[in-house]
């Protein structure tokens, strides 16, 4: 994993990837705190900590991860507000948060620490607050991007929800994303399949998080930001990424 974190902090700002990511979920987020001034937002498994600079732009933000790796590289840049913690433990107190976020994460925890942080996310937010997550998505785009991210499993819209309302949340928007991308995702992660996916440490492996040539990173840019457009008004029916907005029922119990 710390390859994955060492290759996603170098190309964060720039790939057209992250740039989509937040593309997709800035909406999403705007919807769940509606406005609501000073919001509390944590993000579990922060990583680096790049997406608490995304999320310091809607309330106050703050992460944590269980890498040190991650936490090093986000506050050698500049992010302090991140501690160490695990997302089946999460050191945070209950019923405080307005958002809680989890950007790629589940899908690499075993099946009982997946429903443990589940159960910490509802148990972080206040009665009406939201969670906000996203995972790899669809068998069929397993490729080496998915040992280096150590995915266990790779979801389907049936799947997490099932997952999620089990927590006790109720769903209210999900979809796909990256779906503009599915064809050719499609062509090559199954003939990475084919030849033999590469090892975390291999180089093919780590070049599936680089930076693309230029021209290449602006084309694809601007092909996931139409989609971006899209996505605001409409769900999309597949894609390599899921992504769930749900919400802590107002009477909740804690």
């Amino acid at each position: 994993m710390d390859h994955l974190l060492r290759a996603t902090a170098r190309a964060e700002a720039r790939h057209f990837w992250f740039r989509g990511f937040r593309a997709f979920v800035a909406p999403l987020i705007q919807h769940a705190l509606n406005g609501r001034e000073n919001a509390r937002i944590l993000d579990c498994g922060c990583g680096t900590g790049a997406n608490v600079d995304l999320l310091q732009r809607f309330g106050r933000a703050a992460g944590f991860d269980l890498s040190e790796t991650g936490l090093r590289l986000g506050r050698s840049a500049g992010r302090a507000r991140l501690a160490r913690g695990s997302v089946a433990a999460a050191p945070f107190r209950s019923s405080h948060f307005d958002l809680v976020t989890s950007f790629d994460v589940l899908y690499s925890l075993p099946d009982a620490e997946e429903r443990t942080a589940f159960s910490e996310m509802y148990r972080l937010l206040r009665p009406g607050g939201y969670a906000l997550m996203t995972v790899a998505a669809m068998e069929a785009l397993r490729g080496d991007h998915s040992v280096l991210s150590r995915e266990l499993r790779r979801y389907n819209r049936d799947d997490l929800r099932n997952r999620v309302t089990a927590a006790g949340f109720v769903v209210e928007r999900m979809t796909y994303a990256f779906g503009s991308l599915f064809l050719p995702l499609v062509v090559s992660r199954t003939v990475q399949r084919l030849r033999g996916l590469k090892r975390e440490d291999e180089q093919a492996a780590l070049r599936e998080i680089e930076i693309p040539p230029a021209p290449i990173n602006a084309a694809l840019g601007a092909v996931v930001a139409l989609e971006a457009v899209w996505l605001r008004a409409f769900d999309e029916p597949f894609g390599s990424t899921l992504i769930c907005l749900a919400k802590k029922p107002d009477a909740a119990h804690t």
